[in-house]
C-alpha cells in the first residue's frame, strides 16, 4: 500500500518537474518571438559602376552617375540618380556626339521580407527622367541622285565635315525599374537593376534628328528603351525604427 502512494507521490512530482520546464521554454520562445529587430532610416549614397565599366570597353562613351535614395516607410524609399554622358554615334552617313545632363527621379518599393535585422531588398520602381544636352553633327554625306524616279541614279558625293551644333535640346521620359539590393557589409550595398523606358518627348534639331539622350540611351522608331544599373552605395543612418 506505501509502495503504491509512494509512486504516485514520485510520478506527480515528475510530471509537475516536466511542466514547469515545458513552461519555461515557452516563456523564453515567447520572450525571443517578442524582440523588436529595428531597421534603419536614412541616406543611401554612392555611384553606378557600369558607367566607367563601359567607358572602358568604348572609346566613343563617358559617363558618370550619382545615385541616392531615402526611406520614408518601411518598405518605400524615394529614389534618384543625376548623371553626365558623352556619346558619339557613328552611322553608314553621319557621325554625330551627344553630350547633356540627366535627371531621373521617383520611388522603389521593397516587395521582400527580411529576416531579423537583415535589410536586404528585391524593389520594383518608377522614375521620371528628363535631359538637357547638345547635339553636334560631327559629319555626314548626302546623297546625290539623279535621273527618272523611277529609275534613280546614285553618285558618291564627299562627306561635309563642318561640325553644327544643336544646343538647348531636351527629352521626357518614363521609367519603370526592378531590381536588386544586398547589404554586403554593415550599411554597405551592392544592388543590380534593369529598366524598361518610354520615352514621352524629345526636342529635335533642324534638318536632323536626335539619336541618343543622356540617361535615357539610344532612342529607337518605338520610342522605348532599356537600361542597366550596377551601383554600391553607402547608408548614412539618421534613425531606428
Amino acid at each position: 500500500m506505501y509502495k503504491y502512494f509512494i509512486s504516485i507521490y514520485f510520478l506527480f512530482v515528475f510530471v509537475n518537474g516536466q511542466s514547469q520546464e515545458q513552461k519555461k521554454d515557452t516563456l523564453i520562445d515567447a520572450k525571443k518571438d517578442s524582440i523588436i529587430y529595428k531597421s534603419n532610416y536614412g541616406l543611401r549614397l554612392g555611384v553606378d559602376l557600369s558607367k566607367p565599366i563601359l567607358a572602358q570597353f568604348k572609346s566613343t562613351y563617358s559617363g558618370l552617375e550619382i545615385v541616392g535614395d531615402y526611406r520614408i516607410k518601411k518598405n518605400l524609399y524615394i529614389a534618384a540618380e543625376v548623371g553626365y554622358e558623352e556619346e558619339t554615334t557613328a552611322e553608314d552617313y553621319t557621325n554625330s556626339t551627344v553630350k547633356g545632363s540627366y535627371l531621373r527621379l521617383g520611388v522603389n518599393y521593397n516587395v521582400y521580407k527580411n529576416w531579423l535585422d537583415m535589410n536586404n531588398e528585391i524593389f520594383i520602381g518608377y522614375r521620371y527622367g528628363f535631359s538637357l544636352f547638345d547635339q553636334t553633327l560631327n559629319s555626314y554625306t548626302p546623297n546625290v541622285i539623279t535621273g527618272l524616279d523611277d529609275n534613280p541614279i546614285y553618285f558618291p558625293s564627299n562627306a561635309n565635315t563642318t561640325a553644327n551644333t544643336a544646343s538647348g535640346l531636351n527629352a521626357h521620359w518614363s521609367e519603370f525599374v526592378i531590381g536588386l539590393k544586398v547589404e554586403t557589409f554593415k550599411n554597405f550595398f551592392v544592388s543590380f537593376s534593369g529598366s524598361y523606358k518610354i520615352l514621352m518627348s524629345v526636342k529635335e534639331p533642324d534638318n536632323f534628328e536626335t539619336l541618343y539622350a543622356p540617361g535615357f540611351n539610344r532612342i529607337f522608331e518605338s520610342s522605348t528603351g532599356f537600361g542597366f544599373n550596377y551601383t554600391m552605395t553607402y547608408l548614412i543612418p539618421f534613425k531606428k525604427k
